[in-house]
């Protein structure tokens, strides 16, 4: 039986095309078009709809650190939020000057690359601490876990007067700045006259690049794949060499960092935070955000953060949908938050993958459009790439002069 003709041009792998991300022309045009877009709302959007993409941002990077956890390794966690308010403290804490009034809790007054690395390595340290016990367990229990976390926090942060301010909340958080240059103040450069949220825009985007791109890349790695063979099988990945203990306590003390660092930046975007903003519904958005925008996957972070914490926003903010006129009517905000919990079902049931299983959809939709338009086949997917390279190395085998050969 002949090779098939195909296998003079095999495909590529995975991971080369996902190497050349950036090679195709329509991925860079892509690119541009979104750097063009930032760069338009940046200049002209107003401060409003920046204020919106500096909370997205915020977010994403939350979002980012769960699915380190929950998409990649495959632990379900609901105690994200508990993270990020350990993050807010701890900035608030250590970066915090002088009390605004009375009641409100003092800081050390220390520099911004002091409290926003100590925000991350605090509640990785907790994280440390936690995730031994914690991922004993799997499944339900240790979402049981992690929830019982989000409860355990607002306890901590009701009694804990002297760093949170109580039911009061605490207002002292610091502004990320250097020197006497601060993210926090208006000021004008090169005749544009930059406000707060222009600055916090020009500070978290290249974090959450950074972010991104570190996840993204660890994800590809060793440590990455053993977070993916953990997530499928777990007796599986022990019998491959996977240690599962090194594992999960990567994923969690990862996830942690990350959402650490989050509750930071928010607490110092918004300049206040009570016990009640650390609260399990909060957790549960972010879940919701990586279910819509696309588990293990970082666009899919990004994108699901966008869509449940900046489309409400903005919907909110700027009365894009219509007001009640009584008491007893849906609020703008009640219809954006009906939309958003219709698609996690919508996506569940007929798209897991979230929005971006729907944009390789698309994609590959188009391929197969232009194949069939230039007379050639389809376009193969990445499945039908392993199954040919799997036929190929089973043709392999039964060609070497040492294979078992079938009766005449």
């Amino acid at each position: 039986m002949s090779a098939p003709t195909a296998a003079t041009t095999p495909p590529p792998t995975p991971g080369a095309a996902r190497g050349g991300l950036l090679r195709s022309s329509r991925n860079r045009a892509l690119l541009l078009i979104g750097i063009i877009l930032l760069a338009l709302v940046f200049l002209f959007g107003g401060d409003g709809w920046i204020s919106v993409l500096d909370y997205a941002m915020v977010a994403a990077l939350a979002a980012l650190g769960l699915n380190v956890l929950s998409g990649y390794a495959g632990q379900i966690s609901l105690g994200i939020a508990f993270f990020m308010g350990v993050g807010a403290y701890t900035a608030g804490w250590l970066g915090g000057g002088q009390p605004l009034f009375p009641g409100d809790p003092s800081g050390l007054g220390l520099s911004f690359l002091i409290w926003l690395p100590a925000a991350g390595i605090v509640s990785a340290l907790i994280g440390a601490l936690i995730g031994p016990t914690a991922l004993r367990l799997k499944g339900f229990y240790l979402g049981i876990v992690t929830l019982a976390l989000v409860f355990i926090g607002q306890y901590l942060f009701l009694n804990l007067k002297p760093i949170t301010g109580g039911t009061q909340g605490r207002y002292n958080f610091p502004a990320p700045g250097f020197g006497d240059f601060s993210f926090a103040s208006p000021t004008t450069v090169l005749g544009l006259d930059l406000t707060t949220n222009q600055w916090f825009f020009l500070l978290l985007l290249p974090l959450l690049a950074v972010a991104a791109i570190f996840v993204g890349n660890v994800a590809r790695t060793r440590i990455g794949r053993a977070w993916q063979a953990v997530r499928d099988n777990e007796v599986a990945a022990s019998i491959m060499g996977v240690n599962l203990f090194e594992a999960k306590m990567g994923a969690f003390i990862l996830s942690s960092f990350l959402a650490g660092i989050a509750g930071a930046l928010y607490a110092s975007l918004s300049g206040i935070a009570t016990p009640g903003t650390w609260n399990l519904v909060f957790s549960i958005e972010f879940v919701a955000a990586i279910l819509i925008g696309g588990v293990a996957s970082v666009w899919g972070s990004i994108l699901g953060a966008v869509f449940v914490f900046a489309v409400p926003t903005a919907l909110n903010s700027f009365q894009l949908l219509p007001q009640s006129a009584t008491s007893t009517g849906l609020s703008s905000g009640d219809l954006s938050a009906i939309l958003y919990g219709l698609l996690i079902i919508v996506f569940l049931l007929y798209e897991p993958a979230g929005i971006i299983g729907l944009i390789r959809r698309f994609r590959a939709a188009i391929q197969r459009f232009e194949a069939r338009r230039k007379g050639g086949e389809p376009a193969t997917t990445a499945s039908s790439e392993h199954a040919f390279q799997l036929d190929v190395e089973r043709m392999d085998l039964a060609q070497r002069p040492d294979a078992p050969q079938p009766p005449v």
